[in-house]
């Protein structure tokens, strides 16, 4: 299911995005009727799904996502709509499966990526 958009969007304040059952899936505050600030997004077993921070409705910085068991997925960010800096991502154990440096949305410079039990495969170089 998909979330419902609040029904009023274009009104400034705090904003609550609910599942069709009613549940929250988001929570955030609009200015000049875009997402601005932290935003946080939940499952629908309540678990926080990600946080995030939004500048003028784009998606500047995303701090993590989680697992629906709570687990961390990966954590990165945004500058200007595409992926920057540091990002990792985890596996469903929770051990690290890679990381490594974005620039203006691509991979760059040392990649280290890990087995399952997270002892260092292989760097790469991008």
């Amino acid at each position: 299911m998909r979330a419902n958009r609040c029904d009023d969007s274009s009104k400034d304040g705090a904003r609550k995005e609910t599942f069709r059952d009613g549940k929250v899936s988001a929570l955030g505050r609009l200015v000049n009727g875009k997402k601005q600030g932290v935003w946080k997004y939940y499952f629908r077993n309540g678990r926080l799904k990600a946080t995030s921070r939004y500048s003028s409705s784009q998606l500047e910085r995303l701090w993590k996502w989680y697992r629906e068991n709570g687990e961390p997925l990966q954590t990165g960010g945004f500058k200007n709509g595409k992926q920057e800096g540091l990002w990792k991502r985890y596996g469903e154990n929770g051990v690290l499966c890679d990381a490594g440096k974005y620039v203006d949305g691509k991979k760059a410079g040392v990649w280290k990526y890990y087995d399952p039990g997270g002892k260092l495969r292989r760097p790469k170089t991008y």
